[in-house]
């Protein structure tokens, strides 16, 4: 029965997620959705109920916006929100969107053929580090050359090839420091940034 399958969205476990009013600030000129803490079971339909927000909000007033999905993979996983996404990306530029598409693993994108059409109809294309069983699938997508797939197999944090059109080079990504203690995921040094905050409090205090 349908009503009992949505249940739950509506009274049980995810009602608190999906049954009430919206009370994103979206005049802000830096909006996060965070869904880092939403169960697996969730995630994919939260992702899409966002993005699927957010493009209302975009249509209703044009803008130039930019909107960054990170860990989309999630949405390739099901041919619905995979749909929605290629849609979205395909019509983004006539109101004045531009949408950026990360994921960890490429292969898990490319399964999808929306995934596909996303990244081969991109603009442009930023690939860093890859796995030897994800390197072969990538290199045909994006036609890569032997020594290109080296570099990618070998190279280290924050180097890649960037694709721009027709033409691509290899590049080097260097954070600024303050970029860096902002995006940083590496758990020493964000225990380190704690202690820093800490200890920045207690000389606080003492003045």
């Amino acid at each position: 029965d349908l009503s009992e399958r949505l249940r739950k969205y509506t009274e049980g476990t995810f009602a608190g997620f999906l049954n009430h009013p919206t009370n994103i600030e979206m005049d802000n000129q830096l909006v996060t959705f965070s869904v880092r803490d939403i169960e697996d079971e969730l995630r994919p339909m939260a992702i899409y109920t966002i993005v699927n927000y957010i493009w209302n909000v975009v249509r209703a007033k044009l803008k130039k916006r930019i909107l960054i999905i990170d860990e989309a993979w999630w949405l390739m996983q099901h041919e619905d929100s995979a749909k929605f996404i290629f849609a979205l990306v395909k019509r983004c530029r006539k109101y004045y969107l531009g949408v950026t598409t990360i994921t960890q693993d490429v292969n898990d994108f490319l399964e999808s053929s929306y995934g596909r059409a996303i990244v081969t109809n991109s603009a442009m294309q930023l690939l860093l580090k890859q796995s030897p069983a994800a390197i072969d699938g990538v290199a045909k997508t994006f036609m890569l050359t032997e020594g290109e797939k080296y570099l990618l197999l070998e190279c280290g944090i924050g180097d890649g090839i960037f694709f721009a059109g027709s033409k691509h080079a290899a590049i080097k990504i260097v954070a600024s420091y303050s970029e860096d203690q902002l995006i940083t995921s590496d758990p020493k040094q964000l225990l380190e940034i704690e202690e820093a905050k800490r200890e920045f409090a207690r000389e606080q205090r003492k003045h």
